[in-house]
């Protein structure tokens, strides 16, 4: 049997892990990193970082290359495949280094609920016929991250949130029955897309880090500006996360 424990650590900065994932990530027979072959080095660096930071036993941090998704208009059907491909991984890993079953544990960004597949690759698992048991420990969402770097509440009095992606929004627009939309994976900035009459906009990226970037004001005036910073961090940085709320004022189009 493999206990799986999927561990919440929000942006990666060590204060956003709870105590919880602490004890779950030193109750750990072995830690799963995963290394992509972009010029993403820094995630992967966040990642020892927080094991060298917390591990104080003898948990195993086994490193591995993480499956590249392939490009394809049919964008659903790549990302299964890719989450199958990364099944796959995962399983040679558990068979190679937990051959008798144990605890097992993945560092999460952000939480697992919230846009992460990672329950997703478990259920593959579990289909294929492992025995496996799933735990997980919450983190830090990049919405709360952002809305904490703002100081700003997610919603409006006893108003609802839809919760989208970039993708949606420039395909959908703005849904019409609400005023406030949280964006994510966005690697196109949806955001110039929308009319900006009355709409307010407030942009994060690297939240929580050291690097962290903030743009807020009324959307007609800060776009630009967001496009132009986005850009430049990418190249300065090699990636970018990044996530931002928009709202509406009452009356707007």
């Amino acid at each position: 049997m493999i206990d799986l424990h999927l561990i919440g650590i929000g942006s990666g900065d060590p204060d956003h892990l709870t105590r919880a994932a602490e004890a779950a990530m030193n109750a750990a027979d072995v830690i799963l990193l995963p290394r992509k072959r972009d010029a993403a080095s820094d995630l992967i660096e966040l990642r020892r970082s927080l094991c060298a930071a917390v591990l104080r036993g003898h948990t195993r941090v086994v490193e591995f290359d993480l499956p590249e998704r392939g490009e394809s208009d049919a964008y659903l059907d790549a990302v299964g495949d890719w989450h199958d491909a990364i099944a796959a991984r995962w399983a040679t890993e558990i068979a190679s280094h937990l051959p008798n079953g144990g605890r097992l544990a993945l560092l999460i960004w952000g939480d697992p609920s919230l846009y992460d597949s990672s329950l997703r690759i478990a259920d593959r698992l579990r289909a294929g016929g492992m025995m496996l048991r799933v735990h997980v420990v919450p983190g830090i969402t990049s919405l709360q991250a952002l809305t904490a770097a703002h100081a700003i509440p997610l919603n409006t009095l006893a108003a609802p949130v839809v919760i989208t992606t970039g993708r949606r929004l420039r395909a959908e627009g703005w849904p019409p029955t609400v005023d406030t939309l949280a964006v994510m994976l966005d690697g196109t900035c949806a955001f110039t897309s929308i009319d900006p009459l009355g709409v307010m906009i407030w942009w994060g990226a690297y939240l929580g880090l050291p690097s962290q970037a903030l743009v807020a004001g009324p959307l007609a005036d800060v776009s630009s500006t967001i496009v132009a910073r986005r850009a430049r961090l990418r190249a300065e940085q090699g990636w970018i996360m990044d996530t931002y709320l928009l709202r509406r004022s009452e009356g707007a189009a």
